[in-house]
């Protein structure tokens, strides 16, 4: 029953962040998704009050603040975001009881059928949010999904990053990411939501991904969205052009006016080929023609065969 009832929560609290940003100012109702449709039913329990995500986007991170990486050396979020290549962010902790293995794990599984690669085109960061959590048992966290990722490279698994850090620098990047948690004393435990954030290459937010289980066309778009089109192919950026984010549904849905642009200058593209390649047709003809018209005065001007065989 213990175990159910745990179960039930970390669920609730993994839905709540798929809807998170469609009710910012009144209290959440449990979301339950059946086919692609999320409904509301009975308010979530009280302890989960405030537990909430405001969106700022575009909002620069404070790269500055000061955290400890899992061999315990002191470092700071620029070291991750340096201008390469997007940064994804996840705030979890190791002795979460369940929700943060929830969302890792299925943060491993849609790394697994990712078109880029962790590390060349884009980085993971997961800052602890227990300011007692220690470097050392924060490795072994890192160890743990590291290994999972079996279609990686030793080198790609190098891209994803366990931090831990201060009560005040895990405050001031959760305020900056607008993600709002907070630790049940009663339980022992952490009361967060469930999100990837997604920054650009010099640390401004661009994307955020709600829940435990994420799309790889959703994530791979925005790790291109997120590069400013500095990752991914050109069909890939044509995609993105084609298709925007769509919040209620937590992923790119299809924008009519830009695939209406694009298919009205495909059409005008092709019909001007088909036209001009009409009228250096024609064009070649008729200056043949002229050619054969000129040659054949000519002939008949020095009175040649030519033109006795046409008399």
């Amino acid at each position: 029953m213990l175990l159910r009832r745990c179960h039930e929560v970390a669920l609730g609290l993994a839905l709540f962040g798929a809807v998170a940003t469609l009710a910012p100012s009144r209290a959440f109702a449990q979301a339950i998704v059946e086919d692609g449709v999320v409904t509301h039913k009975d308010p979530l329990p009280k302890r989960l009050n405030g537990i909430d995500i405001e969106e700022h986007l575009d909002r620069a991170l404070p790269l500055a603040l000061p955290f400890k990486d899992t061999q315990g050396q002191s470092v700071t979020l620029a070291k991750y975001v340096s201008g390469h290549r997007p940064v994804i962010f996840t705030l979890n902790y190791s002795d979460c009881p369940m929700l943060c293995s929830l969302q890792l794990n299925g943060l491993v599984t849609v790394l697994g059928n990712l078109d880029r690669r962790l590390g060349t085109d884009f980085d993971i960061v997961t800052v602890s949010l227990d300011p007692h959590e220690s470097p050392e048992r924060a490795r072994e966290t890192e160890a743990r999904y590291r290994g999972e990722l079996t279609k990686a490279s030793p080198a790609e698994r190098e891209g994803w990053h366990f931090l831990t850090g201060s009560q005040a620098s895990i405050d001031a990047l959760a305020d900056a990411l607008g993600i709002r948690y907070a630790y049940n004393e009663q339980r022992k435990e952490y009361v967060h939501p469930a999100s990837l954030v997604i920054s650009t290459p010099t640390g401004h937010i661009s994307r955020y991904l709600y829940g435990i289980e994420y799309h790889s066309r959703t994530l791979s778009m925005s790790i291109v969205e997120a590069a400013q089109g500095k990752v991914g192919s050109s069909v890939d950026r044509l995609i993105l052009y084609c298709f925007h984010y769509d919040e209620t549904e937590g992923r790119y849905a299809p924008a009519a006016m830009n695939i209406m642009r694009l298919g009205g200058g495909l059409t005008a593209l092709g019909l001007g080929s088909f036209l001009g390649a009409y009228w250096l047709k024609v064009a070649r003809k008729r200056l043949s023609r002229s050619r054969m018209a000129v040659a054949s005065a000519r002939l008949g001007a020095s009175g040649s065969p030519v033109e006795d065989a046409g008399s």
